[in-house]
């Protein structure tokens, strides 16, 4: 049997994303026998200019990806701002699927399907950002057989990324960024022996997870029926949670296709929490005004009795308000509580 080449490398990184390609990409063979896959988070309503930047940094020709496009080796495929990057068995999807751990780009995403449809014939490495996008994915690609790399911690100036890969995968390689293009140009001289993948369910809800951000329709792809059912409802939009297990940790998704870590789940549940304290506060606000209203208009009819008891209603609900904004600020230091 004829072993293909390591041959498919993705890239994820967030903060502090674009100096550090802008390093990588020039230490890459001009004559680098592989399709690169880039994904940068990037505010959905900002223009990337990200594949211009890496083209006039490196020896190869950089480009957003487009829908439908054949993969070529010795190109770098960028994800466009808001699309998530799919890579299938020939072809490139770019879709609008439901975001993963708030992100669309999502690194999750094109790690799991690059992992999915290549095999060992990946290399994917993390690099320096805020959050754990990236860690899942880098997962999968170790599943299938693929090369996993990641950015030292020390070397990154965002490491978070990188710390949190660290600690759901034993990545082969942990380097600092000046390393990581050459042994990439050596990982692709090297053949890539074929791994099978035994875990069926496994296989079938990648499938599955890669459809859903293919825009698929994830209740008709029973993805309600995979996992386990928590008692936990979705940030997003309020729909039941199910949770994966791989390895040793946990990701949460919903029937409608909303995806998380255990800590970009976590950071939901407290922005949801505050954003329910503020609407309290509101309602607060405009009982005190009124309130107000109240004593202004009994004061001009001159019934100084009603006016007295608007008066006293407003001072109680003004000191709760102010009970309530205290907590508002002290939610804050459980909101900056970290998870494992």
């Amino acid at each position: 049997m004829d072993l293909q080449s390591r041959d498919i490398i993705v890239i994820g990184s967030s903060a502090g994303g674009v100096p550090a390609l802008k390093e990588l990409v020039k230490s890459f063979n001009k004559d680098l026998a592989a399709s690169i896959f880039i994904v940068q988070h990037l505010a959905a309503d900002k223009v990337s200019y990200l594949p211009d930047i890496l083209s006039s940094n490196g020896p190869l020709p950089a480009k957003h990806a487009q829908d439908g496009e054949k993969i070529q080796k010795g190109i770098i495929y960028v994800a466009p701002p808001d699309h998530h990057l799919i890579i299938e068995e020939e072809h490139i999807s770019i879709k609008r699927g439901p975001k993963e751990n708030n992100f669309r780009p999502a690194v999750d995403v094109t790690m799991r399907s690059a992992a999915y449809w290549h095999g060992s014939r990946v290399i994917a490495a993390v690099l320096t950002g805020y959050l754990n996008d990236g860690s899942s994915g880098l997962w999968s690609v170790e599943q299938f057989g693929g090369v996993t790399i990641v950015q030292s911690p020390e070397d990154s100036p965002y490491p978070d990324m990188p710390k949190n890969a660290l600690e759901r995968v034993d990545p082969d390689y942990i380097l600092p960024l000046k390393d990581i293009g050459q042994l990439i140009n050596t990982l692709v001289t090297q053949p890539a022996e074929p791994i099978q993948l035994e875990d069926d369910a496994l296989k079938t809800r990648m499938k599955v997870e890669i459809e859903i951000a293919g825009q698929k329709n994830a209740l008709s792809k029973d993805i309600n029926k995979m996992g386990e059912t928590s008692e936990l409802t979705c940030p997003e939009c309020g729909g039941v949670l199910n949770s994966f297990q791989e390895g040793a940790n946990v990701r949460y998704r919903c029937h409608t296709g909303h995806a998380f870590s255990a800590s970009a789940l976590w950071s939901g549940i407290t922005e949801a929490v505050e954003t329910k304290l503020w609407q309290a506060m509101r309602s607060m606000e405009e009982g005190i005004l009124f309130l107000e209203q109240g004593v202004t208009r009994s004061e001009m009819s001159g019934n100084e009795s009603d006016a007295r008891t608007f008066e006293e209603k407003a001072d109680i609900l003004k000191a709760r308000s102010k009970a309530l904004l205290d907590y508002i600020y002290s939610q804050g230091q459980v909101n900056d509580i970290k998870l494992p």
